[in-house]
């Protein structure tokens, strides 16, 4: 009989040892299992990688609601840039003598900020008209800076002029892309969310992401100059695929309108206040306004500290430290005390947002005054964290005050408008930077009188808001 005769282990319709001999064909100790075993064990830990980072995105309703495509797209974002801000730190800073570094970056600094701040105050007016492009506008950005990163990986090598045009390019569309984001994220709020910890979760995604990508970018630096833009390249391209995958309601313009950044009490209005007869004119209230002036002057001194400690440690390095590890010590700092800052204000959520701001303000400029006085590894190491702290937290408080007194017709608005000013402080406090004389002293205490500048302009208005107004506000949970 046909079926008797067919061979033990041989495929086939005619019985059941047919199929198990099949199965012991890929079983363990046979050539198809192992192959398939050391396949799943390869990318096993890729996979599981991904489906952990998912998880932790989406959970809390952030899946559902969009909010967790959008901590993905950020730290898409945060890789990119560092793979680009490593090849271009090798190559406009590190590559040459001080004194030509330093001319190197004051026109980097001029070429790729100057042009973004004479459009910054029409960057958000743009934006308020139009809204019904918000995830084209992110592709846009993710997608230029694919491009650009490409022709940058020519320019590092020749050294041709097309560098610094380049790196205008990609410096704008990436504070375009922040501009954009802080519009997007009030639109993809899960139920119960506060902005407050929304925003956390977003900037602690780009955090953790731009700290995974900086090592790999300084490892395809080794490789050659031109590699960590190849890398900054492909992670573009996803990103531009990715800002498709948002929901469609962030282009959605449905009730909301355009927000003006002034505190003029004749047109304030909100769930505290009585409607007015133009609802088309909105403020954001003397809160916001104070809010963003000691945000403006913390963004300021960050800016100025990034510029003004590279040259200051690649000229006089911590004591058995080369510059590039100096830098990184203050770099590392820094973003450890962002990460805590954003940490601390989301379990803060919006408690006394007046009172954390007045209180991180002072605490930075006692951190700036004793690091001038006391100029010292030690204390530059950790007014840099103390900086980076101060930034997150008192940022997340002004999303509270906005999230609080802001109506929700112009909080998106407001968002975009906020980060573009924030933007410009950063901007100047970088040429200010730039140009101060390398003396470490001296530099940070220029430093110190620009946070205090802006705390002593705006601790009256924070405390008087917070005394008076704060209590007949609907708290944010």
């Amino acid at each position: 009989m046909a079926a008797a005769r067919t061979p033990q282990g041989a495929t086939g319709t005619g019985g059941s040892k047919g199929v198990k001999g099949s199965r012991r064909l890929s079983g363990p100790g046979r050539p198809g299992g192992s192959l398939r075993a050391v396949g799943r064990a390869l990318h096993l830990p890729f996979t599981g990688t991904a489906r952990g980072i998912r998880k932790a995105t989406h959970a809390h309703g952030a899946g559902e609601s969009g909010l967790g495509k959008l901590i993905e797209l950020h730290g898409v974002n945060g890789a990119g840039d560092v793979m680009i801000t490593v090849a271009l730190a090798s190559t406009v800073f590190f590559s040459v003598p001080t004194d030509e570094a330093r001319g190197r970056v004051a026109l980097y600094l001029a070429i790729t900020m100057a042009p973004f701040t004479l459009l910054a105050p029409v960057v958000g007016p743009l934006l308020d008209r139009l809204p019904h492009g918000r995830r084209a506008a992110m592709a846009g950005a993710m997608l230029a800076r694919a491009l650009l990163a490409l022709i940058l990986s020519g320019a590092v090598v020749s050294g041709s002029i097309q560098l610094y045009p380049a790196a205008l390019g990609v410096l704008v569309a990436s504070k375009a892309y922040g501009v954009v984001r802080s519009a997007v994220v009030p639109r993809l709020l899960p139920p119960g969310f506060s902005l407050v910890k929304a925003n956390s979760r977003v900037t602690l995604g780009g955090l953790l992401a731009t700290g995974i990508a900086a090592p790999i970018g300084a490892g395809l630096q080794q490789v050659g100059p031109r590699w960590p833009l190849y890398g900054a390249f492909v992670i573009f391209v996803a990103g531009t695929f990715l800002s498709f995958t948002l929901p469609p309601k962030v282009d959605s313009a449905k009730g909301e309108d355009t927000a003006l950044l002034a505190a003029d009490e004749e047109h304030l209005h909100g769930p505290h206040r009585r409607p007015v007869k133009r609802p088309g004119l909105r403020t954001v209230g003397p809160a916001v306004t104070h809010a963003l002036a000691a945000n403006a002057a913390i963004r300021c001194l960050t800016g100025f500290l990034i510029f003004f400690l590279a040259f200051l440690l690649r000229e006089h390095p911590m004591s058995g430290q080369s510059a590039a590890v100096s830098l990184g010590i203050v770099g590392v700092s820094a973003g450890v005390g962002n990460a805590l800052g954003t940490a601390v204000g989301a379990w803060l959520r919006s408690r006394a947002p007046e009172i954390i701001i007045v209180t991180v303000v002072a605490c930075v400029m006692g951190a700036a005054i004793t690091a001038a006085l006391f100029f010292g590894a030690v204390l530059v190491a950790g007014l840099a964290a103390i900086a980076g702290f101060a930034q997150a937290l008192a940022k997340l408080s002004l999303d509270a005050l906005i999230q609080r007194d802001v109506p929700e017709l112009v909080r998106t608005s407001a968002f975009a408008r906020s980060e573009t000013l924030l933007q410009m402080a950063w901007v100047l406090g970088g040429a200010v930077g730039i140009v101060m004389p390398l003396n470490g002293t001296l530099g940070l205490a220029v430093g110190a009188a620009i946070v205090g500048t802006g705390w002593l302009t705006t601790v009256r208005g924070l405390i008087s808001s917070a005394r008076h107004g704060g209590a007949a506000r609907p708290r944010v949970a």
